[in-house]
């Protein structure tokens, strides 16, 4: 099965995936979500995977979506956005997978990288990791998964604080507030990853995939607000403020969400 935007690998029981856009702090758009889900779906399929590693070549592990995908003031756009159904499907991949699914976190974790951290079911990050949303700063929001995971992370007022101030947050922090399990030198988080995988592969795996089967009734719970955050991103991702918020950050200059007082004179 030929990929384009990630890398897929199988050994010792172990699938590794890993977001190969570098150039992009491995952004995902949504040839890469559909991706994704096709090798998680790989993986769940195959009798001979216990555990998946999900990371990031380049130091990051996903810097957020892509920007490229949201239209500019004349409505062009340099990467075609995806339908939304292919978010939710990447979403109900990470579900369905009955295996662990480790989260290996280094560098940016940010925006949608951060809402692919959370649909993992472990997080172990190194040193350099630094987590955090960004949807108000460009004009977006995480309403496909995010606003509905984060409070059952993190608790509603950190889940708050987090949304809506747009802070990175270290390896350590991310640990105190439940983004991640564990924080280690960034040259020690390949041989952590193997431990985790190691002592994973030693346990039942039909106890392992009840266990989470049983462990993600919170989130099903909140798929009817999946749904709806959905409907509203098909408005709010062609329109508005996210316009304004991505051409600000791709030109590297700050957003004017609001007028200044002397244009509101003119």
């Amino acid at each position: 099965m030929a990929y384009e935007d990630l890398r897929y690998e199988v050994a010792d029981g172990v699938a590794t995936v890993t977001i190969d856009r570098p150039e992009r702090r491995n952004a995902l758009r949504g040839q890469t979500m559909e991706e994704l889900t096709r090798a998680l779906t790989a993986a769940a399929r195959d009798d001979e995977v216990g555990v998946v590693v999900v990371t990031g070549s380049g130091g990051h592990f996903c810097g957020g979506g892509d920007l490229n995908m949201v239209p500019a003031a004349d409505g062009s756009v340099s990467v075609e956005p995806p339908p939304i159904e292919v978010a939710l499907h990447w979403l109900e991949a990470f579900r369905l997978c009955p295996k662990p699914v480790i989260a290996r976190v280094q560098g940016a974790c940010i925006g949608m990288g951060n809402e692919l951290n959370l649909l993992c079911d472990l997080t172990i990050a190194g040193t350099s990791a630094r987590f955090g949303q960004a949807g108000p700063r460009v004009g977006s929001v995480p309403a496909v998964g995010g606003t509905q995971l984060l409070p059952v992370v993190c608790g509603l007022k950190r889940a708050k604080e987090i949304m809506f101030l747009c802070r990175t947050y270290s390896g350590d922090a991310a640990v105190d507030m439940g983004l991640a399990n564990v924080v280690v030198p960034d040259e020690e988080l390949d041989a952590e990853v193997g431990r985790w995988c190691e002592e994973l592969l030693a346990l039942s795996p039909q106890s392992l995939r009840i266990a989470k089967l049983s462990l993600s009734t919170v989130f099903d719970q909140q798929w009817p607000s999946v749904l709806h955050g959905a409907e509203l991103a098909r408005w709010f991702t062609r329109t508005g403020d996210i316009v304004e918020g991505a051409a600000a950050f791709l030109e590297k200059r700050p957003a004017r969400f609001r007028a200044r007082p002397e244009e509101d004179a003119s």
